[in-house]
């Protein structure tokens, strides 16, 4: 599991790296071009814990930190799903559930 550090908090979101590698891949193309969004992450395996955002935005630190070393595959239709989520009211939405590492394909965003 990579972590995702935000602003000044020293508490990570964690997510599988294949699924950071497209974050941070998307997250680098609207920063660029000073375009913020929402990204919110929740986990249903766990009951109660909820959903979490943050509004990303170029003048607040971001910093990806994979487990492994290697780079993943990216898959180009995922890429495009989360760019046009980036620009949609709703934001990216990550459901942790949808996500085990050795998944070979991504899951698609869905709408909150």
């Amino acid at each position: 599991m990579g972590r995702l550090y935000y602003g000044s908090s020293t508490e990570p979101i964690e997510m599988p790296d294949r699924l950071m590698a497209h974050l941070k891949l998307v997250a680098s193309s609207k920063l660029r071009r000073s375009e913020s969004f929402t990204l919110t992450c929740k986990d249903s395996t766990i009951p109660g814990a909820g959903r979490e955002t943050i509004w990303v935005h170029c003048s607040i630190p971001l910093r990806f930190v994979f487990d492994s070393a290697e780079n993943v595959n990216l898959d180009r239709a995922y890429l495009e799903e989360l760019a046009r989520a980036a620009t949609s009211t709703v934001g990216i939405v990550i459901d942790m559930a949808d996500w085990i590492e050795a998944r070979p394909e991504p899951v698609l965003v869905r709408a909150a």
